[in-house]
């Protein structure tokens, strides 16, 4: 009584996709409730991002932030938001009314969201279960009755989380100076189960990281005490390849649904661009597994010729296209956060394409990383930090900490955002330029200039930049931070740096000069830039009071080596 349910289905065609009419038919055959059809139109306004967040310490959220997107002809005033909370976990399917709010915190204040833009509202919703959810949003228009935008999602509080894939097992996290380098890289979650001799002592609370696994037995996992160290549950692999026969996504669901009954977020990682589409909207937390270099990829990467003026490459693929599929994903699973598997330093790669390095390079590792940051992602898994793979790759570590310094400091905007804008800059000749693109949270915006001017080595079969160069960029801004940018500057591991900027008429224009990566915040509040930097020197604080540096200490380098070669013996 005055709940809902939800019905799922696949709809990657017809009736069931956009455009569709189902016959639908709902209560006993006999007696039906209610029996018509139900037209699929093809969405012109959407809750595009639901985010959660907890105070510091707790496990239950209490916070929301919800961006909508308006692609209608006419603008439309925000009217209220109620959260329909499946609070019996014995019926996860049952959903009622536990949050009920008219008094929303539009973003700057504004509650009418223009035609052909975007808009949104944080709330205050005291605590709330950690499990699945419908979110319902009325809107108004001036000449039409309220209509109500709705959305699944699992509630979770939302952390920027960083992961080194299979860091190892009890051999290795029992080694101090082996959790010291992971810390040193800002890594804070792993494929790792709870393993004696590390969780169950002090080297866990010192060096803690957050379970990513199948979460078996639940009893063990889902408990007050360990829900802050629970990044999601993953135990599928990857279904797409399913070891040569694909698992159907119906398979998928089925074993994903047990989850529901739980307080753990579902992830599912999809590796096949072609087919993912089947997959969405599977899991509380998708995240893709896609590398540009010197690994298996389902591409076929000599396909990218007209990339580089006919040039063949088999040892590698464009950069950029980690953003285009980052995109993909993203709008497939809206509102749902997404994550991605980000290529690092791998000892198990083999040689493609004649490449003799069997791993990226540090430019390539941080052009891989920017690009997926740029569509929003709110958490990166690097693949794959063992111990082997970092000993093997000395020269990448220096980025992968840069990289972790960074994404932390940028991830309570990455977290309270949403993508907005992307352009694919070329030159008047043709030849491509910059990709530029935009994550905007209530009080700023991350805003991105990525280098496409780099090319492939002819002989050392790597990916080259070139020297920094001049560049002007101008960014659109959703409306309620247009007209009140106060400062604009970029940053990166080492600080904070004036750029020249001005206000446009849609956002702001920034002129600068660099290459591989340029990330800037555009800010409503002046004292932005003043903590950013404070969280960065804080951040680098960490790092040094670690008092282990095998990036730049050989003593410290010879012994995680040793640790290496004590535990494969």
């Amino acid at each position: 009584p005055d709940g809902l349910t939800t019905l799922t289905f696949n709809g990657r065609k017809k009736p069931f996709g956009a455009g569709g009419d189902i016959a639908v038919r709902l209560g006993a055959e006999s007696a039906p409730l209610w029996s018509g059809s139900v037209r699929l139109s093809e969405p012109d306004l959407w809750i595009s991002a639901v985010t959660f967040f907890a105070p510091d310490n707790a496990i239950l959220p209490d916070e929301a932030i919800i961006h909508i997107a308006n692609q209608t002809e006419q603008a439309v005033t925000l009217e209220s938001c109620t959260l329909w909370v499946a609070e019996d976990p014995s019926r996860p399917w049952a959903f009622v009314p536990k949050v009920q709010l008219k008094d929303l915190t539009p973003f700057g204040g504004m509650r009418d969201i223009p035609s052909r833009d975007r808009g949104g509202f944080a709330m205050k919703t005291g605590p709330l279960p950690r499990t699945n959810a419908v979110v319902e949003v009325v809107v108004r228009r001036p000449d039409s009755e309220p209509r109500a935008i709705w959305a699944k999602i699992r509630i979770k509080p939302e952390y920027f989380d960083i992961s080194g894939g299979w860091v190892g097992g009890a051999d290795k996290l029992t080694r101090e100076p082996f959790l010291k380098t992971l810390k040193l890289l800002h890594v804070n979650t792993g494929h790792i189960a709870l393993t004696p001799g590390y969780s169950d002592t002090e080297l866990y609370k010192k060096y803690p990281i957050k379970y990513f696994g199948a979460l078996t037995p639940w009893e063990q996992y889902d408990t007050d005490a360990m829900l802050p160290f629970i990044h999601g549950a993953e135990f599928l692999g990857e279904p797409q390849y399913g070891g040569g026969r694909p698992v159907p996504p119906q398979e998928v669901w089925q074993k994903l649904l047990p989850y529901a009954a739980t307080r753990f977020a579902t992830t599912l990682t999809h590796s096949e661009e072609r087919i993912w589409r089947d997959y969405a909207g599977l899991s509380d937390f998708p995240h893709y597994d896609a590398y540009r270099v010197t690994a298996p990829s389902p591409d076929l990467w000599i396909k990218y010729a007209d990339r580089w003026g006919g040039k063949k490459i088999a040892w590698g693929a464009p950069l950029e296209t980690i953003g285009d599929m980052c995109r993909s994903l993203r709008e497939l699973n809206r509102p749902a956060p997404c994550a991605y598997w980000s290529q690092g330093p791998h000892q198990g790669w083999g040689v493609y394409g004649g490449r003799r390095r069997t791993s990226p390079t540090p430019d390539e590792i941080r052009l891989q990383a920017y690009h997926a940051l740029s569509t929003r992602i709110t958490s990166l898994y690097w693949f794959n930090l063992s111990l082997k793979s970092l000993l093997k790759w000395r020269d990448t570590l220096d980025e992968l900490r840069r990289c972790g310094r960074e994404m932390r400091v940028m991830a309570p905007w990455l977290l309270r955002g949403d993508a907005y804008e992307f352009q694919r800059l070329r030159r008047p000749d043709g030849a491509w330029d910059w990709d530029i693109a935009s994550v905007c949270a209530p009080d700023a915006a991350l805003l991105f200039a990525l280098d496409l001017d780099y090319s492939p080595d002819p002989n050392e079969r790597v990916f080259r930049f070139g020297v920094p160069r001049d560049a002007a960029w101008s960014f659109r801004l959703p409306p309620w931070l247009r007209g009140r940018i106060v400062d604009v500057f970029r940053f990166d591991a080492d600080g904070v740096f004036e750029v020249n900027w001005t206000r446009t008429e849609d956002g702001v224009q920034i002129t600068d000069r660099i290459s591989r990566v340029g990330a800037y915040f555009a800010a409503t509040d002046p004292n932005t830039r003043k903590n950013v930097e404070a969280a960065r020197l804080a951040i680098a604080a960490e790092e040094q009071a670690l008092n282990f540096d095998p990036i730049g200490n050989d003593a410290d380098w010879a012994v995680l080596e040793s640790i290496r070669q004590e535990t494969e013996k």
